[in-house]
């Protein structure tokens, strides 16, 4: 915790890893931010007692870049940093997408690259962060992007070959769980339940349902053929989901969202 981190281009993400940094012990001074918006910037400084910097002054002054723009804007921020950023400089990257030769091809030649794709539980500190080490990164490296995404949730290794498929299942993940809640909230409604009802019996059940999956050890299939009695409600509610195509479905999207972190990488951005 004493080496300098600095968050580049710091919106949502960016923000609650810094939060969840300090939280974790590491001191407001050896962090620095920098924002496209200068008043953003000096807002994170008043807000929390980091160091607001340029690209080009992070670059040089901190041990650790976490670069945290959109994939769109990635190749811009390495133009901008390359003249900046020595070769034992360790860099991470948060963009969805961005294979670690992408940013690998853009610095000095031996620059420590690790990819990490978490989501947006980092902002109440139940994140899921998949980290991969790119060709220079050491097992050093990977501990470190380890110890800072911990501190907003958990993270996971993996094979930079699988960062697609995570990116589908947990980058996302939160959007189709938001997703599901929202369409749970409009069939409360139509059953004749108060929308504020709804949504806190789902919330609820969600929370509880969660838990259950990551304390009790059990498999999801045998979890629910516990709530699945013979002719019950449970099972009629299920059929008709299979009815419709909802696991077929949910197959389909996941398989969506891998692809298009696929284009991402190959540079598409339509």
């Amino acid at each position: 915790m004493s080496q300098k981190v600095a968050v580049l281009g710091t919106g949502k993400i960016g923000e609650a890893l810094l939060s969840g940094m300090i939280r974790g012990g590491w001191a407001p001074a050896d962090l620095l931010v920098t924002a496209r918006r200068p008043e953003r910037a000096e807002e994170l400084r008043t807000r929390y007692g980091v160091t607001p910097a340029t690209n080009a002054e992070a670059a040089k002054t901190a041990d650790t870049l976490i670069l945290t723009v959109k994939p769109q804007d990635m190749g811009a921020l390495l133009d901008e940093l390359a003249p900046h950023v020595p070769a034992d400089r360790l860099v991470i990257s948060g963009a969805a997408g961005i294979p670690t030769s992408f940013v690998e091809e853009r610095l000095a030649a031996g620059t420590p690259v690790v990819r990490v794709m978490t989501n947006t539980p980092a902002l109440v500190d139940e994140a899921m962060s998949v980290i991969s080490a790119g060709s220079h990164a050491t097992t050093d490296h990977v501990a470190t992007a380890e110890e800072i995404f911990g501190a907003v949730g958990k993270t996971l290794r993996v094979p930079e070959t699988q960062q697609d498929a995570c990116t589908a299942l947990s980058g996302s993940g939160p959007a189709y769980f938001f997703y599901l809640v929202e369409a749970m909230t409009d069939a409360g409604i139509l059953l004749g339940l108060p929308r504020d009802k709804a949504h806190d019996l789902i919330v609820q059940s969600a929370i509880g349902a969660a838990v259950m999956l990551r304390d009790s050890g059990e498999h999801p299939v045998k979890l629910r053929e516990n709530v699945t009695s013979p002719a019950g409600t449970t099972i009629n509610a299920i059929r008709e989901l299979e009815n419709h195509g909802v696991r077929a479905a949910l197959i389909a999207a996941l398989e969506a969202a891998r692809d298009r972190s696929r284009e991402l990488a190959s540079g598409k951005k339509d």
